[in-house]
């Protein structure tokens, strides 16, 4: 089993096949009750439909997967499985187990309740921006298409076993059944919810969720009964929403606060870097990110390959890294510098008023146009907002900035014709697994292009879906630089058609009480944002 594995798992990362972690010898202390901020309230805890930066950690901690990660690195580990294999074509996953794993509403985790739980994230009906991910398993183009509500390529012959069979080798695939949108709920307790469970979740997580008080506080409590020893290591979490990030750092340092959720504002970032206690206040970590400002190619002018070109020209992302006091570089394709398959020898387009002055005009807008940009309310966003509007004025297009909570942002972006441009900043792109494709299929991707979704361009290229697809499919390590050439070249072609603005690749800074604990990677972690599983209060 273990040299299949290590023969079609990712070839973006080295990775260690290795027992779940149980943290029993070097554990930190157990205990402890911490509060978190952010401003806005929480859109949902449904694994199926949340995907944004803050819900995605909660979510990680309420429910459970096949695969995970440990803690603070993208090495990715079985979870939910005590073990599995992988036939020799890369085309069969078998999966066992483990025994007495439970929801929160006391129910075994049982193998019926992965299977409709995968099934439901590719349903239309639930609307869901993740349903592009499963699509290797056998019967997703049926299922995705509303002609069949089950997936062919899930069997499931006892409690106790998952066997995927799947159309084409997918060199993700493990990285998938670790992804929020293939965590494991019970039917019961969904149907029970009425198209609110989102609010109701049940899970089998290292958290459970206690209260949840609209627009003032949630409640997390630590699952007794979860699986793995001494994980996870407070006794409950409290994310107190509504609070201005300022506010928030000023509590923070009082001691009221133990992770500002929200980050540092630029404003105040030199200020608490160079206090006493900065070192040990501010985590500042590397992190998979692009911030982009989508074109609505569906919405006019946008459909006009002229028009995205020229805006591409228009914006000043350097002046935007100095908002951010330095702690961004200037980006000019999807993929982050730190991504495998980053052409570092593309330029894209350089920043000139003049060009992209002469190419509206060549689209027939020498006057410029009007439009709206959307963006988050919450700092520094709006003043990003402000500056690409300003520059956009620079070339004759008045855009009216809308700043709204993150939640209202996310729907306009996933109701088409709605949102002619979004700067994506205070959500942006953070990889959800360290993989060049997982910048392709949810928001730049045909699969992603659908109502809810997270393409918020509605691009759809199916000749370069065809490739993303082959890309995918090679799973050998042997022909690795091949298929991180081939993601690199598909990423570099898009931006022919400049569906996006890439603006910065950012780095996350957050943070902590003096009183925390852990290493920045669990407060910057590659796959959590903030692993609520791993962090814990000194003792």
């Amino acid at each position: 089993m273990l040299k299949r594995w290590l023969k079609y798992t990712t070839v973006a990362t080295a990775l260690a096949l290795t027992p779940l972690p149980s943290f029993a010898q070097s554990a930190p202390a157990q205990g402890g009750d911490i509060v978190i901020t952010y401003k806005d309230d929480i859109a949902t805890l449904d694994p199926a439909i949340g995907y944004d930066w803050v819900n995605w950690s909660m979510i990680k901690s309420l429910y459970s997967r096949l695969m995970d990660y440990t803690p603070g690195t993208p090495d990715l580990v079985p979870s939910l499985a005590e073990s599995f294999d992988v036939s020799s074509d890369g085309l069969t996953y078998t999966f066992k187990l483990r025994k007495g794993v439970k929801f929160s509403n006391g129910r075994d985790v049982v193998a019926s309740d992965v299977k409709y739980s995968i099934e439901r994230a590719v349903d239309p009906k639930t609307q869901g921006p993740g349903a592009g991910f499963f699509g290797a398993i056998a019967g997703f183009e049926d299922v995705s298409g509303g002609k069949a509500t089950t997936l062919s390529g899930i069997e499931t012959p006892d409690d106790g076993t998952v066997i995927f069979k799947l159309s084409r080798p997918d060199a993700t695939f493990l990285h998938v059944l670790a992804i929020n949108f293939a965590s494991v709920v019970p039917r019961e307790a969904v149907e029970a919810a009425g198209g609110d469970f989102g609010k109701k979740p049940v899970g089998s997580g290292t958290f459970v969720l206690k209260e949840w008080t609209i627009g003032q506080r949630l409640v997390f409590e630590r699952n007794k009964n979860y699986f793995v020893k001494d994980m996870p290591h407070v006794d409950s979490f409290t994310v107190e929403v509504g609070q201005e990030p300022l506010v928030a750092l000023l509590r923070l340092q009082k001691g009221e606060v133990d992770i500002a959720g929200d980050g540092v504002p630029p404003a105040k970032f030199l200020e608490i870097k160079n206090s006493p206690d900065g070192a040990n206040i501010i985590v500042d970590g590397e992190q998979l990110h692009t911030g982009y400002v989508t074109l609505n190619t569906k919405v006019a002018p946008f459909d006009d390959v002229k028009v995205r070109q020229a805006l591409n020209m228009a914006i000043n992302k350097e002046r935007i890294t100095r908002i951010l006091n330095g702690r961004a570089t200037a980006a000019n394709q999807p993929l982050p510098p730190l991504m495998p398959g980053y052409d570092k020898g593309f330029t894209g387009y350089a920043y000139d008023v003049a060009k992209a002055k002469a190419l509206l005009a060549e689209a027939g807008y020498a006057d410029g146009f009007e439009t709206v940009l959307y963006s988050t309310n919450t700092d520094p966003q709006p003043r990003i907002a402000q500056a690409i509007q300003q520059d956009l004025a620079a070339v004759g297009v008045k855009a009216e900035v809308r700043a709204l909570a993150q939640s209202n942002v996310i729907a306009a972006g996933g109701t088409e014709g709605e949102a002619p441009m979004i700067w994506s900043g205070g959500m942006a792109w953070i990889a959800d697994f360290p993989d060049a494709s997982n910048f392709y299929g949810p928001i730049l991707g045909c699969a992603g292009a659908v109502p809810g979704g997270w393409n918020w361009s509605w691009y759809c290229n199916k000749e370069l879906d065809a490739r993303a697809i082959a890309a995918d499919a090679m799973s050998d390590p042997k022909i690795a630089a091949e298929r991180t050439a081939a993601w690199g070249s598909i990423f570099t072609d898009i931006m022919k058609d400049a569906p996006w603005i890439p603006v910065i690749n950012e780095r996350r800074v957050v943070a902590k009480s003096l009183r925390m604990g852990g290493e920045g990677n669990i407060y910057v972690d590659p796959t959590r944002v903030i692993n609520y599983d791993a962090i814990f209060v000194k003792p």
